[in-house]
């Protein structure tokens, strides 16, 4: 672990104690409860590189999620990616490592989440209920 990585981990362990626990799946494990799926979308912005183009680093973070196994899609303002929860919170924090490797000195990310207990979810199928409700109103 880089010194500068192994600060920011410090830091953000010093200023929110609860944060770690938050992410764990090691809770909900030991329950009795079903494992929580969610569906995300995240846009990594890397920042400090003193350059306009963030191609590389996209291209990155698309061979991160590739090596997760998770579900993902590519889309011109970010990334969808399904799983277990604990799962994609993994794997987007091995983008923001992937990208911090490549001396990128800061990286930004908004994320949504939808999460499920009921049924896995998945990209495609929640684009294609829309497409299904559209091709209603043409019959």
């Amino acid at each position: 672990m880089s010194a500068v990585h192994l600060a920011r981990h410090q830091l953000v362990r010093s200023l929110s104690p609860s944060l770690p626990r938050l992410f764990s799946t090691s809770a909900r494990a030991a329950s009795s409860s079903p494992k929580m799926h969610c569906v995300a979308d995240f846009c990594l912005i890397p920042m400090g590189i003193g350059e306009v183009g963030v191609t590389k680093y996209i291209a990155e973070v698309q061979r991160t999620l590739e090596k997760t196994g998770l579900e993902y899609k590519l889309h011109g303002y970010g990334t969808g990616v399904s799983g277990e929860f604990g799962e994609v919170m993994k794997a987007i924090e091995a983008c923001h490592e992937a990208v911090h490797a490549m001396g990128c000195p800061r990286v930004a990310t908004d994320i949504r989440i939808g999460t499920r207990v009921d049924k896995q979810g998945s990209l495609g199928a929640k684009v294609q209920s829309v497409v299904d409700t559209l091709a209603k109103d043409t019959a």
